[in-house]
């Protein structure tokens, strides 16, 4: 099912998109030949209005065919690409990635709307009460009851559990003393930590240090923290959150690029899903969260000035317009050769660090004892 779900929500970030591009040439008069959605054998497609719509094996991407897109196959007719000025072509390749912002836009909109569960807030909203002890545990082993109100680890005063699991799981001191407030008696336990192996939601394993205790259940709403805006406030928190991820993002690319943030935080596909099927158990809300996210970064990433992106093809028609005229079609075709190579060289570290980021690559070290 969360396979299905992926394929369903990148099929629409694809489609909305192609459609950009689509709708933006046919207002332009230019001739679209064929709108594909997805790469490699063609399954099924059916023609209308003299456009072949198809759909293909690969669905990892999509592609707009336009009459005359290629300057060396140009004839001349006023209804191919390369015979519109460069503003209507700049328009034609800049509103895939705008109806991708808009799209992004509309998400959040609606999760403003209709409300989240603030994850952050709600776990602050739960006191650090133990409500369950595990079998065999630390916490066991150590006395601990149920009810107990851990008051600090070592020292340091415990507002939340969130804050809880984060100092047993960061703490490297062979044991632990916590103050606990049982009843109206304080007390001190002293406790040695367990080190187990976790799994994160891209299914990678992990060592981490628990004791063994976890918290009271939800049993009402008011443990819950829902935060949600009103019809017209929604759209400026909406817009905020368009623009803060569009400038975290590009800030990370350029942390990346002079060496201050590792590559390999960049997430691909295969990541992506992992995101997905994470946040269907959490609701759908987070999901359209999820989706609005994806769908902005895709239109940042698209507009990165690199030939085959829309920013690569934006930025030779910028040049053009600065120069009055084309650049040469040998400089063109070098120029999107080189661009094809580096897109082909990101696609596979990105897929390399995605398998790495879900273990894969250990796997096969560990086949090949490498």
């Amino acid at each position: 099912m969360s396979l299905i779900v992926f394929i369903f929500i990148l099929s629409i970030l694809i489609l909305v998109h192609e459609w950009g591009h689509f709708i933006t040439a046919r207002k332009c008069g230019v001739k679209v030949e064929q709108f594909a959605l997805g790469f490699g054998p063609k399954l099924f497609g059916w023609v209308h209005d003299g456009c072949e719509f198809c759909l293909c094996a690969i669905p990892l991407g999509g592609f707009v065919k336009m009459a005359g897109d290629e300057r060396d196959k140009c004839t001349g007719t006023s209804d191919e690409y390369f015979t519109k000025s460069a503003g209507q072509r700049a328009l034609i390749i800049l509103m895939g990635p705008v109806v991708n912002l808009i799209l992004a836009y509309i998400c959040f909109w609606f999760v403003f709307t209709i409300g989240y569960v603030d994850m952050d807030l709600s776990s602050k909203n739960l006191a650090p009460v133990v409500g369950k002890i595990v079998e065999r545990s630390p916490a066991q082993a150590a006395g601990l009851k149920l009810g107990d109100r851990i008051l600090k680890i070592n020292g340091q005063p415990i507002a939340h559990w969130t804050q809880l699991q984060e100092m047993i799981s960061n703490s490297t001191a062979n044991q632990l003393i916590l103050n606990i407030k049982r009843e109206k008696n304080d007390l001190s336990v002293t406790i040695t930590p367990q080190e187990t192996d976790q799994q994160d939601i891209f299914g990678r394993h992990h060592k981490s240090r628990l004791i063994g205790v976890g918290p009271m259940p939800i049993n009402n709403a008011k443990d819950v923290v829902i935060t949600r805006y009103g019809f017209i406030q929604s759209f400026g928190k909406a817009g905020e959150e368009l623009w803060d991820i569009t400038v975290k993002t590009y800030a990370a690319l350029y942390e990346m690029a002079i060496g201050a943030r590792s590559p390999k935080e960049a997430m691909g596909i295969i990541g992506m899903f992992f995101v997905i099927k994470f946040a269907l158990t959490i609701g759908f809300s987070f999901v359209l969260h999820i989706v609005g996210i994806i769908s902005a970064s895709l239109a940042i990433f698209n507009l990165l000035p690199v030939i085959p992106l829309d920013g690569g093809h934006l930025f030779l028609i910028g040049l053009e317009k600065l120069r009055g005229r084309a650049l040469s079609m040998k400089t063109d075709q070098f120029i999107s050769k080189a661009g094809f190579t580096l897109i082909i060289m990101l696609a596979l570290f990105v897929f390399y660090s995605d398998f790495e980021r879900i273990g894969l690559i250990d796997k096969i070290r560990g086949v090949f004892h490498v």
